[in-house]
């Protein structure tokens, strides 16, 4: 397993993955990885590469390789997530309703709320079903800025 510390408009990001793919991408305080040098391992090189070109506005979709690592319920609704496009937002109702089961929407937030690839699966396409803005691991500020960074109006405010 190898680890890398990015720096984002919203802060140093920690990526952590393995040849087999990326792993975890969190919103850290620390400024750097803790136990390894600042070389970045070069199967994270692409994903440093790719998060790069989101933040600055020139990237829509992620082409990476994943390296799940939930139950396959959580596995599952993160798959679900990457299907919701670049701009649009969809509501926990409507994520268990593509899921087929309806009923599930607190265990689809909770799976929601697990996910471990921040900004990369997009999860924070998700909202309330009355347009708020509920839960984000990284903070609602964060889900604010990105949902921002993904509208046209964002886009038009960052130039």
């Amino acid at each position: 397993m190898g680890e890398t510390i990015i720096h984002t408009h919203l802060g140093p990001i920690l990526l952590k993955g393995t040849a087999k793919g990326l792993v975890s991408l969190r919103f850290t305080d620390h400024q750097s990885p803790s136990r390894h040098s600042s070389v970045i391992p070069p199967f994270l090189e692409e994903a440093k590469d790719q998060l790069e070109d989101y933040f600055s506005g020139n990237r829509k979709n992620f082409d990476l390789e994943l390296s799940f690592q939930g139950t396959p319920f959580q596995e599952s609704v993160w798959k679900r997530l990457l299907e919701i496009p670049w701009g649009q937002r969809i509501t926990y109702l409507d994520l268990a309703k593509g899921l087929g089961n309806p009923t599930a929407i607190r265990a689809v937030a909770a799976a929601v709320g697990k996910n471990p690839l921040l900004v990369v699966v997009p999860c924070h396409r998700v909202i309330g079903s009355n347009g708020s803005l509920t839960g984000y691991a990284a903070g609602l500020q964060r889900k604010q800025w990105l949902l921002e960074h993904e509208s046209q109006t964002g886009q038009q405010r960052l130039f």
